[in-house]
């Protein structure tokens, strides 16, 4: 510290303690100046603060590399070491290889940059006629891929559209399931049409009663052929479903871990039904030797006391030789018979949970509606119930019996596109239920009254190749909210995003038109009718 006087007025002074730092660094000059007499030096003042200090950087900036120079001479030197010798006094150098150069005409700036530009210009022609080319080609390229496509395409769809008339036919030649036999009898009434309007067309009197008798003839005989192929067809169908009933019985138990492998597990119940499934096919069969067919009644002896009449009676007249045709219908009895013992719970406990008549009369009281034709006693689930339907009328039996009769139509087309609806709908997993609640009949009255058995957009007429998707894809399908198209028109449809767009108002309006139309229709049903209310608070709410 350092005290010192400071002159505070004229005549007074001040003592004032001054601290003193000695910085740790020498102090930079910053000019000032030297009194001659006294000899003197004063500074110019200067911060007597520390300097700040930079802040460290990560990269490193003063090196070795960058403060130190290398350098390297190296000598160049031509390829030829010639020299030159000008012609003087007393020197001669011939002039025959020289050569005379004379100067051409003056290239200004202008000139030269005109000059670069038409070459450039030319370049470019050149390179855009290269692109132009490649172009060509690519689109070329791609309309040939196009067309091989859309030719592939094409035999596809006339290779699959022969495949149906293919099976549609070979299932009229050989009908086996109750729809080839609703497209024979749907052929029949076609054909009996066509005749009928040639008969009335082209003859009269005498003759055209004759025609139309001979036609009821003709009519007759076919209805006879397709009864027989339709009891062959049966017997076949019910030995079939006989044996996938056993077959079902005697499946093993499955579930699935958490790992997510399936684990298989046999019961002393399913081991009995498999046994009895092995025994059945086997009395079954009618070509197997005959010393086989004793040792298999033998053990169907040892397993059934109540049958052992009939078989000790088929095993004498095995013995006395008789004839494989005679045994046929004993052997049907013996079969009836064993299925009925295979279908009693008290034999064969794993068949009591597949049966669809269950053992306790009391469960069927609350599900047993009569029907009005066959004057039956049935259950619930066979009886079709159509959306305009108020009562439960008859079953399904009497309804296909009059369908043969009279009407003679094929619900094939129908079903098919309803079962495809249904696929798609579940493939949305957004839980809806209005299409499974829509049958086969509602579903044609759709098509052919409100649709015209056509697409709305190309008029398409072949059921085969329409099918039925969401107008809108965001909200649930239903009978107001859906639209007929072809496969390939449903898939372009399913990919718009807003459909204003997409479509011309007068087409949308059309639309709407028979979404009103449809609506109407499935008022009368009270199920529908809670969807259609919760379908308009939304369509007011949007």
């Amino acid at each position: 510290f350092l005290s010192t006087s400071i002159l505070t007025d004229s005549d007074s002074f001040q003592d004032v303690i001054v601290k003193i730092e000695r910085p740790t660094y020498q102090k930079p000059f910053l000019g000032g100046f030297k009194n001659r007499i006294t000899g003197v030096e004063f500074h110019n003042a200067g911060s007597q603060t520390l300097p700040k200090k930079r802040p460290e950087k990560e990269i490193q900036l003063f090196c070795r590399e960058t403060q130190t120079v290398f350098e390297k001479n190296k000598p160049q030197q031509t390829r030829n070491t010639t020299s030159t010798q000008m012609t003087k006094i007393g020197v001669y150098v011939s002039n025959v290889t020289d050569k005379l150069i004379i100067p051409g005409k003056y290239l200004t700036a202008e000139e030269y940059h005109k000059r670069r530009l038409e070459a450039v210009i030319v370049l470019q022609k050149y390179f855009r006629r290269w692109l132009a080319i490649n172009v060509v080609q690519n689109l070329r390229e791609e309309k040939r891929l196009r067309l091989a496509w859309e030719a592939q395409e094409e035999l596809q769809k006339k290779r699959e559209k022969e495949e149906k008339l293919r099976r549609e036919h070979e299932r009229r030649l050989n009908p086996r399931t109750k729809d080839d036999f609703e497209l024979l009898y749907h052929a029949l009434e076609s054909w009996r049409q066509e005749e009928t309007e040639r008969i009335s067309r082209t003859l009269t009197g005498a003759e055209r009663k004759a025609a139309f008798c001979g036609l009821l003839e003709q009519e007759a005989q076919l209805i006879a052929s397709i009864g027989k192929h339709k009891l062959n067809a049966d017997e076949e169908n019910q030995q079939k479903a006989i044996l996938r009933f056993l077959d079902k019985c005697a499946q093993p138990k499955r579930w699935r871990g958490r790992d997510g492998k399936v684990t298989e597990m046999d019961t002393q119940y399913t081991l009995r039904a498999r046994e009895l499934l092995e025994l059945y096919r086997s009395i079954s069969m009618n070509d197997i030797p005959k010393e086989e067919r004793l040792d298999v009644l033998l053990t169907l002896r040892r397993t059934v006391e109540e049958i052992v009449e009939l078989i000790e009676r088929e095993v004498d007249l095995m013995s006395r030789e008789v004839k494989e045709c005679n045994l046929e219908g004993l052997r049907k009895r013996i079969c009836t018979l064993f299925l009925q013992y295979i279908k009693t719970p008290e034999f064969n406990p794993e068949v009591a949970r597949i049966l669809k008549v269950p053992p306790d009369p009391l469960k069927l009281y609350k599900n047993v509606n009569f029907c009005h034709g066959c004057e039956n006693y049935l259950c619930s689930s066979e009886f079709p119930v159509p959306a305009n339907s108020c009562t439960i009328g008859r079953c399904r039996l009497c309804c296909k019996l009059d369908n043969e009769a009279r009407r003679r139509e094929a619900f094939l087309k129908y079903k098919l596109i309803l079962e495809n609806l249904r696929k798609s709908e579940a493939d949305y997993q957004d839980d809806a239920k209005i299409v499974f609640l829509v049958q086969h009949q509602d579903l044609q009255y759709m098509i052919e009254n409100i649709w015209a058995c056509q697409s709305a957009l190309s008029a398409c007429s072949d059921l085969y190749d329409l099918v039925m998707v969401r107008w809108d894809k965001q909200r649930e399908w239903s009978p107001w909210n859906t639209i007929l198209l072809t496969k390939d028109e449903a898939d372009a449809h399913l990919k718009l995003c807003d459909l204003e767009k997409a479509y011309e108002e007068a087409f949308i309006h059309r639309i709407k038109h028979k979404h009103i139309w449809a609506k109407y229709y499935f008022a009368q049903v009270p199920a529908m009718a809670s969807f259609l209310h919760s379908s308009d608070i939304q369509t007011n709410a949007n």
